[in-house]
């Protein structure tokens, strides 16, 4: 009786489609049923070799050995991680077991079931065509690991070599960066760092990231703060009611010439004005985005103290080996539309019990599907299975996930902005003054939003109003905050920043 071996990236996901598959027999690193085998890596189990395993001169870095590019790159077992003159013998083993596997007699098909990423795609591809083997390679392709997912996914397995342009993309990425980081560390550290002995780390992302950091920190160094001023007064209608008021002269409220307005000034006491524009507008609000990795990461850090975009990550990818959210690793904040029927479904699980179920509603939006703007994944979402227990680091990710997710779905939030324009009698320009009233708070009611009201006093056009009270104030130009880890995951997801999945690495060496 033949059978297939499903590889796939870690042991926790194995176990996912051994208990979809409902195969209990679990062997020394695998499992196996009548018709599946099902094992797994650890990752990458295979590495790049080193420099010195191409050239024993190469083990003593000297300025004349470099630029080293091999003629062929070549693959060995990863190394110990305490000591890398040494193999890791976890992996070696697990290597062993797999290699077995394939060259067993009844297993007559290979399917790659790792992450559907070029790093997922290397790590199962490096390991299926370490051997020669002959039989046929096929790939699962699934954004998330739920029992249903799962059996749906093995019945629309496609051949491996549709992979090859994800294959090669996570290759050339691979080789360039050693290329880049075992020449330019080797040079910049012989140059550098002579006589300290420690290497300067320089990669294809980490260096920009650290240039970022750099020019922001030289912005702040180099900022000169300027003076300006404003003039605000108080103004009391024949009601009895005050509002306050933003002195603009040709549509500017600052000016560096603080002699102009204390002319105004000295003209304003106890002068009458009135009211000359009104102007009142509903305005919609609508939820921010699904999150991608970025998004999801900037939200964390932001919120959490002590959280780092790399703890983000590891967090999100329990996650998802739990079967709880869609696949992290993924720069798209919106969903294919082949998923319309799925999120409901999620939706219908997630909504019972909620203090605004009544509000919830599915509804098919470009917000929220749109296939011209998902690139390979879509945007991270809860699955329908609901968490049992979760410690308190997975209970803040997995709540924002699902929280973001139900939001789009809540009545779009509604406000009511009230610009008054006020003028003083003989007197050049005009003040403004703002109020906003939350109307329906929709969406917010999930995480508890406040929205900072201001609220302005009933007036019509024309009415009467007498200046109570004004002043000068003086105040300084701000320069650029540090960053964040939000900001700088901002700036670099908008200079076109693509390995995305190692941001967190590198903000985390930077930082």
């Amino acid at each position: 009786m033949s059978k297939t071996l499903i590889l796939t990236e870690k042991p926790s996901v194995a176990k996912n489609i051994a208990d979809a598959l409902k195969i209990k027999s679990r062997q020394d690193g695998y499992f196996e049923g009548n018709d599946y085998i099902i094992t797994w890596a650890f990752g990458h189990l295979l590495q790049l070799f080193d420099a010195k395993d191409y050239d024993e001169k190469m083990a003593k870095w000297r300025t004349e050995n470099f630029p080293f590019i091999p003629d062929k790159f070549r693959y060995k077992v990863k190394s110990n991680q305490k000591n890398r003159d040494k193999e890791d013998l976890g992996a070696k083993k697990q290597l062993k077991i797999i290699y077995s596997l394939i060259k067993r007699n009844d297993v007559t098909n290979l399917i790659s079931a790792c992450d559907y990423d070029r790093e997922g795609q290397i790590i199962g591809d490096t390991i299926l065509y370490k051997i020669r083997h002959g039989k046929k390679v096929y790939r699962l392709l699934l954004n998330e690991w739920t029992p249903n997912e799962i059996l749906k996914g093995l019945n629309n397995i496609i051949s491996n070599d549709e992979m090859i342009p994800l294959r090669n993309a996570g290759i050339g990425r691979q080789w360039a960066d050693w290329t880049i980081g075992i020449n330019l560390t080797s040079m910049a550290t012989l140059k550098y760092q002579e006589g300290k002995g420690q290497a300067l780390n320089i990669g294809r992302v980490l260096l920009p990231t650290l240039k970022i950091i750099y020019d922001r920190d030289k912005e702040i160094e180099n900022f000169v703060p300027e003076d300006y001023f404003k003039l605000k007064a108080l103004f009391a209608t024949l009601s009895g009611s005050e509002y306050e008021g933003i002195y603009h002269l040709n549509n500017e409220d600052k000016f560096k010439d603080k002699q102009i307005l204390m002319d105004i000034h000295s003209l304003l006491s106890g002068k009458e004005g009135a009211v000359s524009e009104k102007n009142v507008e509903k305005k919609n609000e609508y939820p921010p985005y699904l999150f991608n990795l970025s998004n999801l990461q900037g939200f964390i850090t932001n919120k959490y103290q002590g959280w780092t975009s790399d703890k983000v990550l590891r967090i999100s990818q329990s996650l998802y080996e739990k079967k709880l959210i869609t696949y992290p690793r993924t720069s798209s904040n919106f969903l294919d539309e082949s998923l319309v029927e799925r999120a409901e479904n999620v939706l219908n699980v997630l909504k019972k019990g909620l203090p605004y179920e009544s509000e919830l509603r599915f509804t098919r939006t470009k917000r929220v599907f749109n296939n011209e703007k998902v690139e390979s994944h879509s945007a991270i979402i809860p699955t329908y299975l609901v968490p049992k227990s979760l410690t308190k680091d997975e209970m803040i990710v997995y709540n924002a996930v699902k929280n973001r997710f139900l939001m789009q779905f809540m009545p779009i939030a509604e406000y009511e902005e009230t610009t008054l324009t006020t003028i003083v009698n003989n007197v050049e320009g005009e003040f403004l003054s703002k109020g906003r009233v939350q109307l329906v708070e929709g969406w917010k009611k999930v995480e508890e939003i406040e929205t900072k009201e201001s609220t302005l006093p009933f007036v019509e056009i024309n009415e009467n109003v007498t200046v109570k009270n004004h002043e000068v104030t003086a105040n300084k130009t701000k320069p650029p905050k540090y960053h964040t880890e939000k900001t700088l995951l901002r700036v670099m997801e908008t200079a076109g920043y693509r390995s995305f999945f190692k941001w967190a690495e590198s903000i985390k060496l930077v930082i």
